[in-house]
């Protein structure tokens, strides 16, 4: 008697947890139907489902080939943009490989591109980021590497993207900017999700991202 006391209790244990799972997941997936992707109006990264406030600013950089590079390039385009530079031997080499595999995912996507700002402008001249840009496959049509004046590119790297984190803290304006994000941008210029460039886990959740944005549309 006492074993089967032990068993039912044990059954309807694992009964309520398949349950609360089966409500778990059903509350999410009416959250994305009802939510979609937030926008991101601040440094803090606050998510908000009613207001669209920031958008990314105008720019004008230089990419691997000497074309100017600008807002209009990206009209209409999702993209998923990033800081780095070529002699970078710390997180750069992996944010590089992540930006490959986004652009092998989505290689036929023509509403999908990606945008590297060089930090180091000083150094990665146009030269420079085409040997960069061949040695690492990329492809001139879906993802350009920019560089530029270095105030220009700090500039839109803080106030545009929120893409420094220790100058929200220090507000030091000469601090070096070195950031593992990615963040998506989506077809108006707004931005829709930050993610660390570095982790496979973060990317999968950005491929995701991608796809809700497509049906949000």
């Amino acid at each position: 008697m006492r074993s089967i006391k032990i068993n039912s209790l044990f059954f309807l244990l694992f009964l309520g947890m398949g349950l609360a799972c089966k409500e778990v997941k059903t509350s999410e997936n009416t959250a994305t139907e009802k939510t979609g992707l937030p926008y991101f109006n601040t440094a803090d990264f606050t998510p908000d489902w009613d207001t669209k406030e920031h958008k990314i600013p105008d720019f004008s950089f230089l990419n691997q080939n000497g074309n100017t590079i600008t807002n209009a390039t990206y009209a209409g385009k999702n993209y998923v943009a990033n800081f780095f530079f070529t002699i970078c031997p710390g997180i750069c080499p992996k944010l590089t490989t992540n930006m490959g595999l986004l652009q092998e995912a989505y290689k036929n996507d023509p509403d999908l591109m990606l945008l590297s700002h060089s930090v180091m402008p000083w150094n990665d001249s146009v030269p420079v980021l085409k040997n960069y840009a061949v040695e690492k496959g990329v492809d001139d049509s879906k993802w350009n590497l920019v560089t530029g004046p270095k105030e220009a590119i700090y500039d839109i790297a803080r106030n545009g993207y929120f893409a420094d984190e220790d100058f929200t803290k220090t507000q030091d304006p000469e601090t070096f900017i070195h950031t593992e994000n990615f963040i998506l941008v989506d077809k108006e210029g707004y931005i829709r999700g930050v993610y660390n460039g570095t982790l496979e886990l973060d990317l999968e959740r950005l491929k995701r991202h991608i796809e809700i944005l497509k049906v949000e549309e």
